[in-house]
């Protein structure tokens, strides 16, 4: 049986001694960690909107958060590379907690700018959580690893309905500081997840050849990729861009905080929900496919909003949405695999990743701004001209037969 050594181990042991429990405690985690997006997602925009100098500002809370996941997400890689997986956790998940002690402390001084700093520190929070399932694979046999990545994806489906109660069940706790008490329960939350994650043990870092594969440059040419990016961008963009908006519209429309976390929960469960069967539809009937359904989705939700302002509008605008993303967007992940060697993997998903969150920041800071100066279904109607971009990329980066296989 292959040997590894594990961090905290002085022995080698089997790859497998600890998996199922490193994929218990993962999957854990991942549903704990979740509720730090949620809450940030349900309550920024109407926190930002109370607390702002400026209406146009209402959502760029959200957008420093995106900021947070888009700046951290490749040294949280470093750390992992040169401290182990946990390490970078622990950090990340310190962030988490740190996040939510200043987002109290923001509420109850009203200090936007601190409220700023708080979403900032649950981006990092949340660029560490997106490796959860990585990790996962990371302690399982190749056979099992589908499996594992499963079982940790399935934590997210948790997260969207611990996030929402979590701010429906405390948000007049604290009186007369709304949301208060749910940024004291989220960083509590949070330091529920720093205890699990304690007792993950994962393969130690090993040195990378780093030296080779081809340069970026030329990786980043290739049709294929570009599309990929592309796709995932617009998929991220877009999910970020309406979902940042809803609360707020919800409350501009005079519907209660208690259907926005709804909608909000029934989101993230549609965002997660069906990674289950996403790369069996991937495997079947191919990526671009699947990134089309994805983006026709995202359409659909759009057009749903339009049609109306009543919760069952927002609702199913949200939930559409959620199921599109992950369509366009694990489809789009599944394109950037085809796109590099073994070598190269580190430094294709690293800028994959860093291009994908640093778009989703003019998103969210510019659905906030643009919501209240023009409406809902402006920053609807604004959701169709990046779609058609996006399917225009995913139609040149889709492979075309060959003339000899039309010949046959």
């Amino acid at each position: 049986m292959t040997q590894v050594v594990v961090e905290d181990l002085q022995d080698a042991v089997p790859t497998t001694r600890f998996e199922r429990a490193n994929v218990v405690r993962l999957s854990i985690a991942q549903a704990l960690a979740g509720a730090n997006s949620t809450v940030i997602y349900a309550t920024g925009a109407v926190i930002g909107d109370m607390l702002a100098p400026t209406k146009a500002l209402a959502t760029l809370p959200i957008s420093i958060f995106v900021v947070g996941m888009a700046a951290c997400t490749l040294p949280a890689g470093a750390i992992a590379q040169h401290h182990g997986r946990r390490a970078a956790f622990m950090i990340g998940t310190g962030c988490g907690v740190a996040g939510g002690l200043m987002g109290t402390l923001a509420v109850l001084q009203a200090s936007f700018w601190l409220f700023c700093l708080a979403t900032f520190f649950g981006g990092v929070y949340a660029a560490v959580v997106l490796s959860f399932r990585f990790a996962a694979a990371d302690c399982a046999a190749p056979e099992r690893r589908p499996r594992a990545l499963s079982a940790v994806m399935a934590g997210g489906v948790f997260a969207g309905v611990i996030g929402p109660q979590l701010v429906t069940y405390t948000m007049d706790l604290w009186q007369p500081y709304l949301f208060a008490a749910t940024y004291l329960g989220q960083a509590a939350v949070a330091a529920i997840s720093l205890l699990v994650l304690a007792g993950v043990r994962l393969p130690a870092p090993t040195a990378t050849d780093a030296g080779k594969g081809r340069p970026l440059a030329i990786i980043a040419r290739q049709p294929r990729l570009i599309g990929a990016v592309v796709c995932g961008v617009v998929s991220y963009l877009l999910m970020n861009f309406l979902m940042t908006a809803a609360p707020l519209a919800m409350k501009f429309c005079n519907l209660p905080q208690q259907s926005a976390n709804l909608g909000l929960q029934w989101h993230v469960i549609a965002m997660y929900g069906p990674s289950f069967w996403t790369g069996r539809l991937i495997t079947r009937f191919g990526a671009s496919k699947v990134v089309a359904t994805g983006l026709l989705l995202t359409a659909a939700s759009s057009a749903v909003g339009l049609l109306g302002i009543q919760v069952a509008h927002f609702w199913a605008t949200l939930i559409l949405l959620g199921v599109g993303w992950n369509f366009g967007f694990v489809g789009a992940s599944a394109m950037v695999l085809e796109c590099h060697r073994p070598e190269e993997k580190a430094r294709v998903q690293s800028l994959n990743d860093f291009v994908v969150f640093g778009t989703m920041t003019f998103g969210s800071f510019l659905s906030g701004g643009l919501l209240s100066a023009y409406g809902w279904d402006t920053v609807l109607w604004l959701s169709f001209p990046p779609l058609l971009f996006a399917v225009a990329a995913l139609f040149v980066a889709s492979p075309k037969p060959s003339r000899e296989s039309v010949a046959a």
